[in-house]
């Protein structure tokens, strides 16, 4: 029986299309044919709400999960950073593809802002206390919470504004606004090609977990979309990605919780790094685990586990499940 022609589901900004295309030219290379569904979600609808207010997780993700359970696409890609850490009942995970940078970026108006926040030759620089007394502070846009409260634990006295909207949005508020800078995925950004100039890596900054990585999914019972994507899938970002989405399964995180997680994989080894932010940025409770490749399948749950040891940490994600209520 012939291969028939596989669906992929989509959102219609840049980003996500060129993400949908980069899977569609894999599935190429490999004869498969394939074509773009585009899917309006309702995280892409509300520019508004930050999304730590929506009270949903997988925003940006139920609405191609829900065209396919219903059969109207095969496949559905997403920056795997946005996926729930549970799968919708009746999806599995078909490929992950390999990472690109999962640096946090910071886009600055003015190169003098950068000596201001301790920024020297090319690195991040312990900073200076004098800065802490700035008659004008800055004010640094973003919307994820997680960015939110490591900048206000290295710059307490900072201001932090809502930027919300696909990146293409987001940078030509940057661009008019008064803002000294706002906060941005550095792969977002340079998959598209609208990396400026005028932005430096934040290599003090703990990422989302799995940001940088792309996932494919498709339903349980679809063997042949299955196979299709599994020739592309990367083991090793796969590992990593995993521990990072158990740590934070454990400690119950979403969009709307600062915790961060990056795995790598070196020499054999992985090197997990993770922390937990009270939202203000006062508190942050770090950990660091490195372990032979072979011994690491349940690494994110005992990461989070020695976290939740921590008084402090539990005292945090009480705060924030009361926030909630």
């Amino acid at each position: 029986m012939a291969q028939t022609s596989i669906r992929i589901g989509t959102r219609e900004s840049q980003l996500a299309v060129w993400q949908a295309t980069l899977v569609k030219d894999l599935l190429k290379q490999n004869g498969i044919s394939s074509e773009l569904v585009y899917i309006k979600s309702e995280g892409d609808i509300d520019l508004v709400t930050p999304l730590y207010d929506l009270g949903v997780q997988g925003i940006f993700t139920k609405t191609l999960d829900a065209a396919l359970l219903n059969n109207r696409i095969d496949i559905a890609v997403h920056s795997m950073k946005d996926v729930p850490t549970k799968l919708a009942l009746g999806i599995k995970q078909a490929s992950v593809l390999k990472r690109a940078s999962y640096k946090d970026i910071l886009v600055y108006k003015n190169k003098s802002d950068l000596h201001r926040l301790g920024f020297e030759k090319g690195a991040w620089g312990v900073v200076d206390e004098k800065m802490q007394d700035l008659n004008s502070p800055f004010t640094i846009a973003t919307s994820s919470i997680r960015r939110m409260a490591q900048w206000l634990h290295r710059y307490p006295h900072h201001k932090i504004e809502n930027l919300r909207g696909n990146v293409n949005t987001r940078m030509r508020k940057v661009e008019e606004s008064s803002w000294n800078g706002a906060i941005f995925a550095g792969a977002g950004l340079e998959r598209i090609d609208l990396r400026p100039e005028n932005s430096v890596d934040l290599d003090w900054m703990l990422p989302a977990p799995s940001q940088g990585a792309i996932m494919v999914v498709c339903r349980e019972d679809d063997q042949i979309s299955f196979n299709a994507c599994q020739s592309f899938n990367d083991n090793a970002t796969a590992i990593c990605t995993k521990i990072e989405k158990d740590f934070l399964r454990v400690l119950m995180g979403g969009c709307s919780t600062p915790i961060s997680a990056l795995a790598e994989l070196t020499d054999g080894k992985i090197v997990f790094r993770g922390n937990l932010c009270s939202v203000n940025g006062e508190h942050k409770i770090d950990v660091i685990k490195e372990v032979p490749i072979s011994e690491c399948e349940n690494l994110g749950t005992i990461a989070a586990n020695e976290l939740l040891q921590n008084t402090k940490a539990t005292q945090i994600l009480a705060e924030i499940r009361n926030a909630k209520n």
